[in-house]
């Protein structure tokens, strides 16, 4: 017998006249392979896949497919980090690679935790010159946790700093710290550069192959998917919602098969029954696209839609199922938000959707999809606490609730204690590594040792730089990237992991520079700025809306100030040069997003809007906010 290997699109000769080879005739000779892509952010992950996507014939030769076609969202494109994991498949041979790109930043960590188990092997991807590093070591230990056996790609050989030999000694001592199996030691390796298009088994080649000793390397080493017994069941790992379709689950099937208009009930982590229903749609991964099939086989990558309460971490299964899957468990937040209705005297003229109620139906529908997030009420009124990884995972969902029309206010995040069976207060520690020129590593240290962190690590890293590592607490790392960035004239580079909880460190100093408060509602005057500067630079430009409580400076001493940015010039019938002299105000401090959430104290807020990012006090009666500090000073004493 001469088997045959057909490419999806092929014209198959056929007793009823040729045929164009389709997804279903595939369905039982297809060999599968689940892949998961993990590394730190920017070495290179989302441009692997495109490169994989392209070599594989997944696009045709005349289509346009934008660079980092994974990368599907405006955020993700403006920040150039993956923030969701999301699933493609691609045919190479006889063989579909359902891979998962997953993002490389320890703050979306609830992301590549829940994909971990759809997925039976892993690529490693690690920069040729900066090495393994604090999220690449986040992500292999969660693989390595699992059991999979992973690929190490060393990318970006073509960078002149590059150094692959010793970054794959590097990663061979990550991976025996983080308890390696001797199998998992014994991974295979590429060496190549995404952005070329390339890899081969040395550093310098060969380079005409293309991607093909990946394909290979992964049919021959990542294992089938592991089939059970038994009838359908599938673990919810990514949720989201469509227009047309409504709730759609991704997942792995674990067991049985499943095809539209099938009977299926919903079970929790905990067994109970959330709910039964009929599914509409059953959607397979092909290149970029979903299509729908008749039928998915166990081992498959599926999304299935139909199921209003299905939720990630509940198991989707046939009815005489009576025990769900078992879920990986999440790391805990170690970050809180108080997000709030916007009470300011602006509220509700950028914005649409400002009511304390829409708040809460929003950020209780993100956890339901986000599983790192923990959404809670808080004591104060029209107000929700959330709970998560870090200030980049808040600051997204910020991000992506205004883009929407939302209008809230927000305070300074806060850390989350912890306390130990005698009762001691713990509060969580993160490693820290900082890439710096030599020349800054002074000032480094010093700051960080002000934040009462340790150094436990000292080293050069090449190119005059020095790889610096702390154990800080993350109390003292909130607020500080502006001023590493200030400090080493934006060259430093920072990396940040949650290490562990530890005792508490004591007090930190926070900001030390008051504000500027404006004592008026009204349009900003460049005449009233000018006078103001040597108070202190400016956050607000001429014309600019403010009202009485909003900061619109940074006081150059310690105490806040109220000050009139109203006040216009008085107008003379005295003409002179000097008078007449033009206004010429310095640059406003720029506060974006980020920045304005480490600079708040604990007694701020940011209101945000679709338009407009601004800084206000909590109290914004000047009588109120003394009344309250003199109440914090009589508990104090």
């Amino acid at each position: 017998m001469v088997h045959c290997v057909f490419r999806l699109g092929d014209y198959i000769p056929g007793e009823c006249g040729p045929f164009v080879a389709r997804d279903w005739f595939f369905t039982n000779p297809m060999k599968l392979r689940n892949l998961g892509i993990i590394a730190h952010v920017d070495h290179g992950k989302t441009t692997l896949v495109d490169r994989l996507l392209q070599q594989s014939g997944a696009f045709r030769d005349n289509q346009r497919v934008a660079e980092r076609a994974m990368d599907s969202n405006d955020l993700e494109r403006e920040r150039g980090i993956t923030i969701l994991s999301k699933v493609t498949s691609i045919l190479w041979d006889d063989t579909r690679i359902n891979i998962v790109d997953t993002p490389g930043h320890a703050d979306f960590g609830g992301e590549v935790e829940r994909i971990l188990n759809m997925v039976d092997g892993a690529l490693v991807l690690v920069d040729a010159a900066e090495g393994p590093l604090p999220q690449t070591k986040f992500v292999v230990s969660k693989a390595l946790k699992v059991g999979l056996k992973p690929i190490v790609i060393i990318n970006k050989v073509d960078r002149p700093d590059a150094r692959p030999i010793e970054v794959v000694n590097e990663v061979f001592d990550l991976f025996a710290a983080l308890d390696a199996s001797e199998e998992q030691l014994d991974f295979p390796i590429l060496y190549g550069s995404a952005k070329e298009g390339w890899m081969a088994a040395a550093p310098v080649g060969p380079k005409d192959q293309g991607m093909m000793p990946l394909f290979d390397l992964v049919v021959r080493h990542v294992a089938p998917p592991t089939v059970e017994d038994g009838a359908f069941r599938m673990l919810g790992t990514i949720l989201e919602a469509n227009p047309y379709l409504g709730r759609i689950v991704t997942g792995r099937i674990s067991s049985g098969a499943v095809k539209p208009n099938q009977t299926v009930k919903v079970l929790d982590r905990n067994g109970l029954l959330i709910e039964e229903g009929r599914l509409t749609k059953v959607l397979a991964f092909r290149g970029l696209e979903r299509t729908g099939v008749e039928e998915a086989s166990a081992g498959d990558i599926v999304a299935i839609a139909g199921l209003p309460e299905a939720t990630v971490s509940h198991t989707i299964c046939a009815p005489e199922v009576t025990f769900p899957l078992p879920a990986q468990p999440i790391d805990p937040p170690t970050l809180a938000m108080t997000f709030r209705i916007n009470d300011s005297p602006l509220a509700g003229t950028e914005g649409d959707k400002v009511q304390s109620r829409v708040i809460r139906e929003r950020l209780l529908r993100e956890a339901e999809g986000n599983v790192a997030l923990r959404i809670g009420e808080s004591i104060e009124k029209d107000s929700m606490e959330v709970a998560g990884r870090g200030e980049l995972q808040l600051g997204i969902l910020i991000e992506t609730m205004r883009r929407e029309g939302f209008e809230l206010s927000v305070s300074r995040p806060k850390v989350l204690f912890e306390r130990d069976a005698r009762g001691e207060i713990l509060e969580p520690i993160e490693e820290v590594v900082i890439d710096v020129d030599e020349e800054h590593s002074g000032i480094v240290v010093q700051k960080l040792a002000e934040r009462k962190a340790e150094m436990t690590e000292m080293r050069p890293s090449g190119g005059g730089r020095v790889r610096l590592v702390f154990h800080a607490p993350t109390r003292g790392l909130i607020g500080y990237q502006g001023e590493l960035l200030t400090d080493t004239r934006g060259t430093a580079v920072m990396n940040r992991l949650f290490h562990a909880y530890g005792p508490y460190r004591g007090e930190i100093v926070g900001r030390r520079n008051g504000v500027l408060i404006s004592n008026d509602a009204g349009d900003a005057v460049a005449y009233a700025l000018w006078n103001l500067e040597d108070r202190g630079p400016m956050m607000i430009e001429p014309g600019w809306k403010v009202y009485r409580g909003m900061i619109v400076g940074e006081h150059t001493r310690g105490n806040d100030l109220e000050v009139n940015v109203l006040k216009g010039k008085k107008l003379t019938n005295i003409r002179t040069h000097s008078k007449d002299e033009a206004v010429r105000l310095i640059p406003p401090i720029q506060m974006t997003l980020e920045k304005a959430l480490a600079y708040i104290s604990d007694d701020e807020l940011v209101e945000v809007t679709p338009k407009s990012i601004r800084l206000r006090k909590k109290l914004l009666d000047p009588n109120d906010r003394k009344k309250e500090e003199r109440r914090k000073e009589a508990e104090r004493v």
